[in-house]
């Protein structure tokens, strides 16, 4: 196809909505422009053209016999545009909403509130994807992720929900002695670490510890990781969150605390939002405040 020889499609579209209508008055509603917009869109597909398309000796403006022609095609094509876009937009509607978040996120705070989600909006179909990683937000794909950090991420938007210390936590059954506080108590014990994520050593960087110290580290999903700090399997940097009622009843003991300033973000792209997309940021922003 030569696109080259192609005319700009604003012309076309006045035309197609004026050969549609039968007005130029019409046409302007129907693309939401002036009248005078769409004759001089006409006049300027004539030039393109060098050929008349409309015959303006009579009191109204009538197709030529190639204004009939190229309207006939103009307005297949258009029409052929039409359902293609509108059996799109219909498959993104009915496409599940694919949410990205953190194994413990997942498991700790998004699916023991879910049910609520559902409550409001049952027709939607949902897709989580417990992931510790960041993954990329792509048309067709995943939709909304919530990540734990300051925010920043080039290219998309984000909504800080609210924000989660690190605590450095075990089991009492861990340490009956005594409870350990200093790195040489520490690196003795066994540690368990999420999977795709580096608190544990950034965390042992800040306190002057290396990974190579520990006598064993565990990366698991962080599911696992919550299940293995309760059963007394090792100690873990996790989101206070994540842990805080475990904290509360006492089978989890905060060995240290630290707010570095971070939080859970809502994390979408810029643009237009699909219905579904839209009403779970709503009803997340919502519950956020609540917590």
């Amino acid at each position: 196809m030569k696109w080259s020889s192609v005319p700009p499609l604003a012309p076309l579209k006045a035309f197609a909505a004026y050969a549609d209508t039968g007005s130029v008055s019409a046409a302007g509603a129907r693309l939401n422009v002036s009248h005078a917009a769409i004759s001089q869109h006409i006049r300027q597909l004539e030039g393109h053209l060098n050929v008349a398309l409309v015959d303006r000796s009579g009191r109204q403006m009538v197709l030529t016999l190639e204004g009939r022609a190229l309207a006939t095609a103009l307005l297949d094509g258009f029409g052929t545009i039409a359902e293609a876009v509108e059996a799109l937009s219909e498959q993104e509607d009915q496409r599940p909403l694919q949410i990205s978040c953190t194994p413990s996120f997942a498991s700790c705070w998004l699916m023991p509130r879910l049910a609520r989600f559902r409550e409001k909006h049952g027709n939607i179909d949902m897709m989580i994807d417990p992931n510790p990683n960041l993954v990329t937000l792509t048309p067709g794909g995943i939709d909304v992720a919530i990540r734990y950090g300051t925010g920043g991420w080039s290219g998309l938007e984000n909504r800080a929900l609210f924000p989660a210390q690190l605590v450095l936590v075990g089991a009492p059954v861990l340490f009956p002695n005594k409870v350990p506080r200093t790195n040489a108590d520490l690196q003795k014990l066994p540690w368990l670490n999420e999977l795709g994520t580096n608190e544990a050593s950034l965390w042992l960087e800040r306190k002057g510890l290396k990974r190579d110290q520990i006598t064993s580290i565990t990366d698991a999903p962080g599911n696992l990781v919550l299940d293995g700090l309760r059963s007394g399997q090792g100690i873990a940097v996790v989101t206070r969150l994540a842990v805080a009622e475990d904290i509360a009843s006492g089978r989890l003991i905060i060995l240290h605390e630290e707010n570095t300033g971070a939080s859970y973000h809502l994390v979408t792209r810029p643009g237009l939002q699909r219905p579904a997309l839209r009403a779970f940021c709503r009803w997340i922003l919502d519950e956020a405040r609540k917590t």
